[in-house]
């Protein structure tokens, strides 16, 4: 379902936001303070289908295309970081490789699970030494007649300690390297020699759990491999964009809520018996601003409609990725310039953007990556349209 037309994307767009103002936003600090979502709101979103949006109609899900997933991710990205986080993962590295890659047997068994939200989904391709480089993995899965052995160690992955089921990538054949030699696999819970390492605490993002993920010989029946064998690095690099086109929406989201904040604050607090907006370096803090949403947004969305078309949008992509990250970053600074000592305050909205945005310049491939890859696809002659 791709919704393009205004009336509908506007419709969505006032259907979350209600949504979320009224479901979410009043469980932010407890998100904060708890490290947790709440089950009950977890339950609500299970309800209301939202680990499904982007999953197949047949298998469960509403089959929402990405210009209206984007729109669901930046709604969601004002509130709460882990709400918008755990929602984009199961709709998106967290489920793609099967939609787009997986055989019917394993669609039927899987989707609909992350459809309702029965089961919470999990990437697994970071390591230790394998971080932007996706190519340098060691985690091995060698067959062992009817099941690949899995040995390795993951880390910083996304609802590894809450997860049902894995999306895991590791080398299958190390003599043919990356073009060959790196296999995609599906990966229960439950299956045996799976623990769970060290959890990640970090500055920022509250309730979204990260954490080491361990593997020894743990067996993996052959007919959850995905696609066939050697394929491992195209199927995850081709559920790449949909980690990085969310981390744009967030950016996006986190960047108007701070907008919103900020021309409230400039209006009400006085400054020598005058609101702060009065004064013109305020009023250039607000501008620029609101300019570098203006065009992160406008980016966001131009790009969406073009994968909705099915055209190849890999340049712009990491565009909307690299400039919707920096881009929070700086607005997020102006934000704290606007609000002075009172955006310092741990319950204050701003202070906790700032540390969960500086992350979005780091996962789903850093700027420096990001940069590379712009610069690599122009010197081929490519241009974004």
């Amino acid at each position: 379902m791709t919704l393009l037309q205004s009336d509908q994307l506007e419709a969505l767009r006032k259907e979350i936001r209600q949504f979320a103002q009224k479901e979410l936003a009043p469980f932010e600090q407890d998100v904060e303070t708890n490290n947790q979502i709440p089950e009950h709101i977890l339950t609500k979103m299970r309800k209301k289908g939202y680990f499904g949006l982007t999953i197949p109609k047949e298998y469960g899900g509403m089959g929402m295309g990405k210009t209206a997933f984007c729109t669901v991710e930046e709604e969601l990205a004002r509130t709460h970081f882990a709400f918008m986080d755990i929602i984009s993962l199961n709709n998106g590295l967290g489920s793609r490789s099967i939609v787009l890659d997986g055989n019917e047997e394993q669609k039927k068994k899987y989707l609909p699970r992350l459809a309702s939200g029965e089961w919470i989904s999990s990437f697994a391709l970071t390591e230790p030494n394998a971080g932007s480089d996706a190519a340098s993995i060691t985690t091995m899965a060698e067959k062992k007649g009817d099941v690949y052995l899995l040995n390795g160690m993951k880390h910083f992955i996304t609802n590894a300690p809450i997860a049902d089921v894995f999306i895991v990538i590791a080398v299958t054949d190390p003599e043919k390297g990356p073009k060959g030699g790196i296999s995609a696999f599906i990966v229960e819970k439950d299956f045996p020699g799976i623990s769970i390492g060290n959890v990640h605490q970090s500055m920022g993002m509250q309730g979204s759990h990260k954490s080491e993920l361990i593997f020894k010989n743990t067996p993996v029946p052959a007919q959850n491999l995905i696609g066939t064998e050697g394929r491992g690095l195209t199927v995850a690099l081709k559920t790449v964009d949909e980690g990085r086109m969310g981390v744009a929406a967030t950016s996006v989201g986190m960047a108007t809520r701070l907008l919103d904040m900020a021309v409230e604050y400039a209006s009400s607090e006085k400054f020598n018996g005058k609101p702060l907006a009065r004064y013109q370096s305020f009023e250039w803090l607000l501008a620029d601003m609101a300019t570098e949403l203006y065009a992160a947004r406008t980016m966001l969305y131009k790009t969406a409609e073009k994968m909705d078309r099915k055209e190849d949008a890999q340049l712009e992509v990491a565009m909307c990725k690299l400039y919707g990250s920096e881009m929070v970053g700086r607005v997020v600074e102006k934000a704290m310039e606007i609000f002075g000592k009172d955006g310092c305050l741990f319950e204050n909205v701003v202070e906790r953007i700032l540390r969960d945005a500086r992350i979005l310049r780091i996962f789903e491939g850093t700027a420096e990556i990001h940069r590379i890859i712009i610069g690599r696809k122009l010197l081929t002659g490519q241009r974004p349209s």
